[in-house]
């Protein structure tokens, strides 16, 4: 246990949380995502909001663009639950506070949380010393994918059941894959039981990403560089939706990010809008 309290979170999962924090702090209401649990989670320090990465100003658009995401998750478990899906995995959950944040419904779910060792020990002691504790029905599954771990045999060790239908998500991941990993990765989830759902989030090539946020990306792939955790993979909608056709998913559809502005942003009065360049896989099994 000693050894397991020095581990320290990845690099991206303080980031991610810092800016659904961040959100709730500088921006106006209405909130797209309340979520300063994460914060806690992370305890980045007194000073965190001078963090070059979390210029309120510089940032707005990639800050955006995660609360954007986290809500149409959540509305999509949300739905999902009621249509009687009992299963949900994350992949890459990094410091996800789904499960703090929305217990009644994720109560009547068996969620399975699944990242780096690293990570995944440095949550559980959080969570356990802020008081939320580990509930039955959450399983924090660690996978040391360096080392070549199978995580579908892991999230079955930890009573994931293959056999009934489940909702599969990876946001902020696939960046930092390679494609063929990728590729592996929807072959799994493509075999899970029929009725499975996944979203998956995918970074667009410069070229499909609008001008005016190109610098921004630019920007972002110089920072992960930078804390060694490098963008290196990049899809057009048609290569990611022929991925998951090759993979054996029985429907499937591309997603823009222009949606989520849509659906969220729509009549916000503060020009808070996400930036272009990350999109959606639905596909279902």
């Amino acid at each position: 246990m000693a050894h397991e309290q020095t581990e320290t979170p990845d690099n991206t999962a303080v980031r991610t949380a810092l800016w659904r924090a961040m959100h709730l702090q500088v921006d106006p209401p209405p909130h797209v995502v309340e979520d300063e649990i994460g914060l806690q989670l992370a305890a980045p320090g007194d000073d965190w909001r001078d963090r070059p990465d979390m210029d309120p100003q510089a940032t707005s658009g990639f800050r955006a663009a995660v609360v954007a995401r986290a809500r149409f998750i959540e509305d999509l478990i949300a739905e999902q639950v009621d249509g009687g899906v009992t299963q949900y995995v994350i992949l890459g959950a990094g410091l996800d506070t789904f499960a703090q944040r929305k217990p009644e419904l994720a109560s009547r779910l068996q969620i399975f949380e699944v990242d780096q060792p690293g990570t995944q020990a440095f949550k559980r002691h959080r969570l356990v010393e802020l008081g939320y504790g580990i509930p039955d029905w959450l399983h924090l599954v660690p996978v040391d994918f360096e080392a070549g771990a199978s995580w579908p045999e892991q999230l079955s060790a930890a009573g994931f059941d293959p056999g009934r239908p489940a909702v599969i998500v990876s946001t902020g991941v696939t960046m930092y894959l390679t494609k063929d990993t990728t590729a592996a990765t929807l072959r799994q989830i493509a075999g899970l039981a029929p009725g499975s759902t996944l979203a998956m989030t995918f970074l667009l090539p410069t070229e499909l990403v609008d001008a005016a946020d190109r610098p921004g990306l630019r920007a972002s792939a110089d920072g992960a560089q930078a804390s060694g955790t490098p963008f290196i993979s990049f899809y057009t909608p048609q290569e990611m939706l022929a991925l998951a056709r090759e993979a054996g998913f029985k429907g499937s559809r591309h997603m823009p990010g222009a949606l989520l502005t849509e659906r969220y942003f729509a009549d916000r009065t503060d020009g808070l809008r996400p930036s272009s360049g990350e999109d959606l896989l639905l596909a279902t099994t």
